[in-house]
């Protein structure tokens, strides 16, 4: 089965496909745009999922995760480079699967902040290192091997940050 790119964004102005590619300035002007996208992300995950189920910001991130395939492999071929550092949208848009349970799970273990710090180190960790076969998935095609490396590394992160929580009541 071929992967075949969402055609959609083709019809979208040239400025708005790399402002939303890029979060605006966060990833044209900050430097280590990945770390200000993943930022961004723990926010947008706090303020929008913080009180949802895990299924329902699964399936959320699930068609945000499509949505941003299209606008960021239409912002890498008007940029003319593959998965450019610039293009954030990927780290924004997973980073709510990092946390997917940590409410229940991490009740009364540690404040919400220190989840949320465990779980974005554990992300930025994931994403940069790519381990277990992540990095493999950035040769997917376009926007799907710019957005699946991300969301499995959010996935990963997650599993880690549950881990952390349960060694931590352990030991």
């Amino acid at each position: 089965m071929k992967l075949r790119e969402p055609r959609w964004p083709a019809f979208l102005p040239g400025k708005l496909v790399v402002a939303l590619a890029t979060l605006g300035p966060l990833g044209l002007r900050l430097p280590a745009p990945g770390t200000w996208g993943s930022a961004a992300g723990v926010f947008y995950a706090l303020l929008f999922f913080r009180h949802v189920p895990w299924p329902t910001t699964f399936v959320v991130t699930l068609l945000a995760s499509y949505v941003a395939v299209g606008v960021t492999g239409e912002a890498s071929r008007r940029m003319g480079r593959s998965d450019p550092g610039e293009v954030i949208l990927d780290e924004f848009v997973v980073m709510p699967l990092v946390f997917l349970g940590a409410a229940r799970a991490f009740a009364g273990v540690w404040p919400e902040w220190v989840v949320l710090a465990v779980g974005f180190g554990w992300f930025r960790v994931f994403d940069i290192l790519k381990p277990f076969g992540i990095s493999r998935l950035q040769r997917w095609p376009g926007g799907w091997g710019i957005v699946a490396d991300d969301f499995v590394a959010a996935l990963a992160a997650c599993a880690a940050l549950h881990l952390s929580g349960w060694v931590w009541l352990r030991f």
